[in-house]
């Protein structure tokens, strides 16, 4: 029989450690020659991002041992920072990439024997230089890319180009020997994609104050014989249309996803002809938001047809004929595809993951329709009758609009809770707040609920996924709209009998950990919460944090000189009056985005007011934590907090020190 135990005091034998080293996912895939390569996480390696290879026999091995950091910091959130030829010179394989701590590119043959050999000079000045989406072309010896250089000290001194860069190290020590292929019109710049013939290129560009699912534009040009871009123009896009990604088809069509029709859709443009869409009506999306430069939502294959990441909330992978219309999608369990692909032949290799299953790279074979892993394979650490059953769930809010959340109920097969018990939830908020929360399997989750707690990811109003309606009602209204809902999603599984009333907890990680704050502040649902590197101060945001996002209340917020008001009321350093829950703050010292001068001043604010709280600093640690030591620490003082709130009894909780 199975013993009974009350909601919180289960047994589990996921352990924080092991939710903090199974952190982060494979990305930026690549086809080397016959090897498949991609980045991945080493969180127990100080969090650094591995380059991994797969050879033709299945092996998987790093390309570059410890320290070296595969990460760019272009735009702080980075993007593509790696690209790989063969036939580039040398005896093997040739790969350019970004070394995170300098940001300097580096060349580097792993078959060779020598160890990487800067292509970029340092720079004193602010940020430096630094360098994101690089494409390697052989016959010119050059790398091109996005640069993005600082032109004095503060986060908005920046100017971004492409540029191209020599192979044979030539501007290591010189940045004049640097060749700019634009110049810095535009605030914001995707790297160049070159026509199957060589002779146009194209790119996206955007301005402030728009972030890229706002408004962009589709650049190309004519390529001279001697590499040098002319007679750049815009072909599509605008103020009010949202293009996430470019490339050519391989007939030399245009391709690129717009959002124009409502949602994110693939479009084709001819030699000549104007923009027609390729799958449209099907209200889902083809596209996402454009954190990071490079991103790839579709693969055009060399036979015409196009691989595509489509669905409304889960997402699945599929091969759509330009053509006919038809679109197959790739047989397996995968619910959720990274933004990130690339093909070679009849196959096409992606990141993905399920409910059941971490994201691993996966690999579609169009010729047969078959899948397979082929790198960075799932492992089940622990028993996976321990990984929680999520429920894909549709609420009502205010004004009766829809709400839709993944509900993961506490789940362990060694307990049951007594029948005159209900559990404690925790309502977690995603960051962006342009984002998304996907259905897959996170250990941070099961974490909770292997223990009795329940979680509820909502994608509440503005989340991505939905459409551009869906995504714009939080246009203005950050802080009211991601509140409201969050909040209507708790009190509806309360009322459901689903979660006790008087143990919902809220938490979130940047733009979450707004939401979280602010509703602490705005609502009496919540017995306490957990911020992680939250905005916390509105005031002095576009002076304090990096150019990306300097602009971006005047979408979620308004105007600051027609809204002056909103920018004080509605952040939660202005309403620590009104928190009378405990919680925890949670803050990287290296935060560039959400600076530790945030989270000073609201505890400043706090001090006196006799509200429970604890904080802790991590050293080394920036916008979210990638270290396994600080994500272990950040879960067991997560639930130390609920434990203590929720008047949960057990011993193996690091204990954390509430102060007033």
């Amino acid at each position: 029989m199975v013993p009974t135990g009350a909601y919180g005091t289960w047994p589990s034998p996921i352990d924080a450690r092991v939710a903090a080293t199974h952190d982060g996912r494979p990305d930026f895939v690549g086809v080397v020659g016959d090897e498949v390569w991609w980045t991945e996480p080493r969180p127990a390696e100080g969090g650094r991002r591995a380059l991994v290879r797969r050879l033709p026999d299945g092996t998987e091995q790093p390309l570059l041992p410890a320290p070296w950091n595969v990460r760019s910091r272009v735009v702080e959130y980075g993007g593509q920072p790696w690209a790989g030829a063969v036939g580039a010179g040398g005896t093997g394989p040739l790969v350019v990439f970004s070394h995170f701590p300098d940001q300097r590119l580096y060349r580097y043959e792993p078959d060779g024997g020598s160890d990487p050999v800067p292509l970029t000079p340092l720079s004193g000045v602010g940020g430096g230089l630094r360098w994101v989406d690089p494409v390697i072309h052989p016959a010119r010896g050059e790398v091109w890319c996005v640069l993005e250089e600082y032109t004095g000290p503060g986060p908005g001194d920046v100017r971004r180009v492409v540029a191209a860069v020599p192979l044979d190290g030539s501007a290591a020590e010189d940045r004049d020997a640097v060749r700019e292929l634009t110049d810095d019109h535009h605030r914001f710049v995707t790297g160049p994609r070159l026509s199957p013939d060589g002779r146009r290129a194209a790119w996206l560009a955007w301005d402030h104050p728009r972030m890229p699912w706002d408004g962009t534009v589709v650049m190309t040009a004519d390529v001279t014989a001697d590499g040098v871009l002319t007679g750049a123009r815009v072909v599509a896009g605008g103020p009010r249309e949202a293009v996430c990604q470019v490339d050519w088809a391989p007939d030399g069509s245009l391709l690129f996803v717009s959002d124009a029709g409502g949602w994110w859709e693939l479009q084709r443009m001819k030699p000549g002809a104007e923009p027609a869409g390729l799958c449209t009506g099907r209200a889902e999306e083809f596209g996402g938001p454009l954190w990071k430069v490079g991103l790839k939502w579709f693969q055009p294959l060399d036979d015409g047809t196009i691989a595509v990441i489509h669905g409304k909330g889960a997402t699945s992978l599929g091969i759509l004929d330009p053509e006919t219309g038809e679109l197959v999608d790739a047989p397996g369990p995968w619910t959720e595809w990274a933004a990130t692909l690339t093909g070679h032949g009849s196959r096409v290799i992606g990141v993905a993951a399920s409910p059941r299953s971490g994201y691993e790279v996966v690999e579609l074979d169009t010729s047969t329709g078959r899948t397979r892993v082929v790198g960075s394979a799932h492992d089940d650490s622990v028993d996976p009758a321990y990984y929680p059953e999520p429920q894909i769930r549709t609420f009502t809010g205010p004004d009766n609009r829809e709400i839709h959340a993944h509900i993961y109920p506490p789940h362990n097969p060694d307990r049951i809770a007594p029948d005159d018990e209900l559990p404690p939830y925790v309502v977690w908020a995603h960051g962006g707040p342009t984002g998304h929360v996907p259905l897959v399997l996170d250990l941070a989750i099961a974490y909770f609920t292997s223990r009795g707690i329940g979680v509820a990811e909502v994608n509440y109003g503005g989340s991505t996924g939905y459409g551009r309606s869906y995504r714009e009602r939080l246009r203005e209204q950050w802080g009211v709209v991601d509140v409201e809902d969050c909040a209507a999603v708790a009190e509806a599984l309360a009322a459901e009998g689903t979660a006790d009333p008087a143990r919902l907890a809220i938490r979130g990680g940047s733009a979450g950990g707004w939401t979280a704050a602010a509703s602490l502040a705005a609502t009496d649902v919540y017995a306490c919460g957990t911020l992680l590197y939250p905005v916390l101060d509105l005031t002095k945001w576009a002076d304090e944090t990096h150019d990306f996002e300097s602009r971006y209340l005047e979408s979620l917020i308004g105007p600051p000189e027609d809204v002056p008001g909103r920018y004080r009321e509605r952040a939660p350093l202005a309403g620590v009056d009104r928190i009378s829950a405990p919680f925890l703050l949670l803050q990287g010292l290296d935060d560039v985005i959400c600076l530790p001068a945030q989270s000073e001043r609201f505890l400043t604010a706090m001090a006196g007011r006799g509200i429970p709280h604890a904080y802790i600093a991590f050293e080394g640690e920036g916008h979210g934590f990638r270290r396994a030591d600080t994500v272990t620490r950040a879960l067991e003082a997560e639930l130390s907090l609920y434990v203590q709130v929720f008047g949960i009894t057990r011993h193996d909780v690091p204990p954390l020190e509430l102060r007033k």
